[in-house]
């Protein structure tokens, strides 16, 4: 599509969907958050350092492949909400075991 061209379809490179973005950002954080609680929380019920050693061990076996896409287009949004629930449900987990 040439950019002068009329139509439903326009070429907008610039445009970015920041509300479908944020939509997808807050979901995932929520869903990850929840799930890094609850196995946090299982885990440290066995023995506070398995859950922080199994923890470890994971984020650093997802880092690379996490790097490596945070450019794509999609992709993006679904890496921030799961970095963002990642670190929500670690910072769960230590609440619950200091308080708790």
């Amino acid at each position: 599509m040439s950019p002068g061209s009329e139509g439903p379809y326009r070429a907008q490179p610039d445009s970015v969907p920041w509300v479908a973005g944020g939509t997808v950002v807050v979901l995932v954080a929520a869903l990850g958050g929840v799930g890094v609680y609850a196995f946090g929380s299982a885990l440290a019920a066995v023995h506070p350092l398995l859950a922080v050693a199994v923890n470890v061990v994971a984020a650093v076996g997802v880092a690379p492949t996490a790097w490596r896409w945070r450019f794509t287009p999609v992709v993006r949004w679904v890496l921030a909400g799961a970095a963002a629930g990642v670190v929500l449900g670690w910072v769960a987990v230590l609440v619950d075991q200091l308080v708790g």
